[in-house]
């Protein structure tokens, strides 16, 4: 896994941890070229974080701030070596905590947040984590990257959000939601 473009563009990322499916470089590149300007200046939320590829991708490509949120102690430990290997520590933090966990605390709104859970988290786990995303976890106009197995997968999206792109990549599919 690399850093595909901006100031951290060819950083190779280190080791993947166990147990984690971090998305696709052709993926993530798909993505960002879907999110276009929203990237720069945006406030980031990672969840589910895994590597820290995608917020640090968004960093890379001029983000202002990204909060990465995993469990995983390897993780959170993979998630700092490979800020440092982009040199973007500094614009991050990293929490180690479940994420229905930390969003139930209160939180300041992102313009752009990846929710990138394991394909086997239960759907209603993951409708309750993209419900409390509404409560103040969102800036006006945000963009939510939902990552999930491309075959059999039935959202339940909050009212408040409209699908603006679908992504499919091999057996991954990227859905882009606003809030509106």
């Amino acid at each position: 896994m690399r850093v595909i473009a901006g100031t951290a563009r060819g950083v190779r990322l280190g080791s993947v941890p166990p147990g984690t499916r971090p998305i696709s470089d052709r993926a993530r590149e798909g993505l960002f070229a879907s999110l276009g300007g929203r990237v720069p200046g945006a406030r980031v939320l990672d969840l589910y974080a895994g590597t820290g590829a995608a917020g640090i991708e968004a960093l890379s490509r001029g983000a202002e701030r990204a909060t990465f949120v995993d469990r995983s102690q390897r993780a959170v430990r993979a998630i700092h070596d490979n800020l440092r290997r982009a040199k973007l520590s500094e614009e991050a933090t990293v929490v180690q905590r479940d994420v229905q966990r930390f969003l139930d605390q209160a939180g300041e709104p992102y313009e752009l947040v990846f929710v990138d859970p394991p394909y086997d988290i239960p759907p209603a786990t993951l409708q309750e984590d993209l419900q409390k995303l509404t409560m103040g976890w969102l800036g006006e106009g945000a963009t939510v990257a939902l990552t999930r197995p491309r075959k059999g997968y039935n959202p339940v999206i909050p009212v408040s959000w409209r699908l603006a792109r679908r992504l499919e990549y091999g057996d991954t599919l990227v859905v882009l939601y606003r809030e509106v």
